[in-house]
């Protein structure tokens, strides 16, 4: 039997990420069960406090108290509202107790948010991870000699894995499953909860917001001209000038405030644009495209994969209520 421990620590728990990972560990179980075989996962709940807050209100969980003497096989990281240290102040202990277990074989994984926590640890360091894209500026900020990927649903290295986002997190938990337990069990939990359990990047669904929590005025002003001159073939060296600087003091400074290279947001600023369109109108794809600054098609195509992570006309028919 394999024993996975949800580890609840002190923070604002969001419940959705808990559950959905449970569940596919449950039915995982129940095929076991329908087949006369023992359940294979040992599902427990373990952590500090008995009375566990949520986003909107309180609930009691009947959980394990934390031991030296534990041994899970696997431990996995829930996501919190937090999007700063407060949790990573809070559980120091808790964090410890997740590194003793590592070094003695346990694995560990991170859902959404959840990745701040693993985060803490040290165990990420050298490795690539994931966590839900709207937590990617504080991530950067707190974390930013750490690999991290927002495109991706699930990362798996040396026995630690982090998952995307709440829902992605149902996708680590499959990941999981048809590791330890073979591809016949996962798609059975795939089916039964209707899990699309291909799915392997969050691009299509980040939606970018321009990265303007920052204190630096004159690219905040910048970065609002972008957005106002969608249509224009923009070139770093014309907003360097329109800034007064020279084109190496604005891309370093451009990318100190917003942690993007500028002709990396002017790109995602454009593909954000083209998004909204081909969410909302019938407009065919060239046509965006030029509404966008774009006069090549296979430098629009190749540039709107790369950021939605599909083409144009897939984002097209997946998204726009016309074509569904």
């Amino acid at each position: 039997m394999k024993q996975v421990t949800f580890l609840i620590a002190d923070g604002l728990l969001k419940p959705s990420s808990l559950f959905n990972a449970i569940e596919v560990f449950e039915k995982a179980n129940e095929f076991y069960v329908a087949r006369n075989d023992e359940p294979y996962y040992d599902i427990r709940l373990a952590g500090v406090n008995k009375h566990q807050p949520l986003l909107n209100g309180t609930f009691s969980l009947n959980m394990a108290k934390l031991s030296d003497n534990d041994k899970p096989g696997l431990i996995i990281l829930p996501s919190f509202a937090e999007q700063d240290d407060f949790a990573i102040r809070n559980n120091r202990a808790l964090l410890d107790w997740v590194l003793m277990q590592y070094d003695r074989g346990a694995e560990v994984a991170s859902l959404c948010t959840g990745t701040f926590l693993l985060a803490a640890t040290g165990l990420l360091n050298g490795k690539p991870c994931a966590t839900h894209w709207k937590a990617e500026t504080y991530f950067r900020r707190m974390f930013p000699e750490l690999d991290l990927h927002t495109n991706k649903i699930v990362t798996d290295q040396q026995g630690i894995y982090t998952a995307g986002g709440a829902v992605s997190s149902i996708n680590l938990a499959l990941y999981i499953v048809e590791k330890y337990s073979g591809r016949e069990v996962a798609l059975y939990c795939a089916k039964v909860l209707q899990i699309d359990i291909n799915r392997n990047s969050q691009s299509p669904f980040i939606v970018f917001e321009g990265l303007k929590d920052h204190t630096d005025d004159t690219i905040r002003d910048i970065q609002e001209f972008i957005e106002q001159h969608i249509s224009d073939r923009l070139t770093v060296d014309q907003l360097a000038l329109k800034c007064a600087m020279d084109r190496i003091n604005f891309s370093r400074r451009f990318k100190r405030a917003t942690q993007l290279a500028p002709a990396d947001y002017v790109q995602r600023i454009k593909v954000e644009a083209a998004k909204r369109q081909f969410e909302s109108t019938a407009k065919q794809i060239a046509e965006v495209m030029y509404e966008v600054g774009y006069g090549d098609a296979k430098a629009f195509r190749n540039t709107f994969k790369k950021i939605a992570g599909m083409t144009p006309g897939a984002y097209r028919n997946k998204f726009n209520r016309e074509t569904v």
